[in-house]
């Protein structure tokens, strides 16, 4: 079975890095960007398509983070998304895609994996196998 392709958005390169490894070593295939333009040009031409995103909210100049979540979104409807932030977890209510997570910085790197991989494992179970629908059941 291939690996899960991860996209990875921080503007923060040492972030970036740790954050990359970390997912590497869970096995997962990871891409990283490090501003929202690229981040949105990415998703709309990977092939294959990326199926989950990690972004973190302030990218600097341009898309933040939850306008990249949302173009994602616009790609794949179930792109399960975990969302990273210093300090702005407070908004994630109000500006989060549904069915996200918000990891406040700082935290272990372990539940960066756990929660990407809990999305996964749910939006994987969202999708209804057609198969099945075609022989009623």
């Amino acid at each position: 079975m291939d690996p899960v392709t991860i996209l990875l958005v921080d503007d923060e390169a040492s972030v970036l890095n740790v954050f990359e490894d970390a997912l590497a070593d869970a096995g997962f295939e990871v891409r990283t960007v490090a501003d929202g333009r690229k981040a949105i040009q990415y998703l709309a031409a990977a092939d294959p398509p990326v199926q989950g995103l990690i972004t973190d909210i302030r990218l600097g100049d341009g898309p933040d983070g939850w306008e990249v979540a949302r173009a994602a979104r616009e790609i794949e409807p179930l792109m399960p998304v975990v969302y990273t932030s210093g300090d702005s977890a407070a908004d994630w209510a109000s500006k989060g895609v549904p069915n996200s997570i918000m990891l406040q910085k700082p935290f272990a790197l372990a539940q960066l994996v756990t929660a990407i991989s809990q999305l996964l494992n749910e939006s994987s179970m969202a999708v209804p196998d057609r198969g099945d629908a075609e022989n009623g059941k």
